[in-house]
């Protein structure tokens, strides 16, 4: 995804990272991750739902979707899946505008899952375009998030 003028700017300029630790175990966590209709019940920020139309879980997968906000707007969204580690990471390009880089990592601390999620824009101008909703939209996600895997493990996640 990186172009030769990304090359010089640095990375923090146009990035966000978000890091949480989820009382749930690992498998539990990619499951969440992996499976289309468990991350449709829980992407996205507050009030949004998904129709997904497409997820090929692979490298070279395409993950085309519809976010439907809630005051009634489409977001079209596609991605390409990069790499997928199971279940140690996933990397995917929004080829979709805004174009980024999302990578989520997956750590195994006693029991519980430290998760770190990290979009990386196109440039600098991008990311400080969208940085106004799409920071508090990434955190809002992460708490539904964590709301989706304590139903899974029974109460407990956070």
């Amino acid at each position: 995804m990186a172009t030769k003028s990304n090359d010089t700017i640095p990375v923090e300029n146009r990035q966000m990272v978000e890091t949480r630790v989820f009382d749930a175990p690992l498998e539990l966590v990619w499951e969440a991750w992996s499976d289309p209709k468990q991350l449709a019940l829980w992407w996205g920020p507050k009030g949004f739902t998904n129709t997904f139309e497409e997820f090929d879980f692979k490298v070279g997968g395409r993950w085309r979707f519809v976010m439907h906000g809630p005051d009634g707007k489409d977001y079209p969204n596609e991605s390409v899946f990069v790499e997928i580690v199971k279940p140690e990471r996933i990397v995917l390009d929004h080829v979709a505008a805004p174009k980024f880089r999302m990578t989520a990592t997956f750590k195994e601390k006693g029991g519980k899952t430290e998760m770190v999620w990290t979009n990386l824009f196109e440039t600098v101008e991008v990311y400080e375009q969208v940085k106004p909703f799409a920071l508090p939209g990434l955190r809002e996600n992460l708490d539904r998030f964590l709301a989706h895997l304590a139903k899974k493990a029974g109460g407990k996640a956070g």
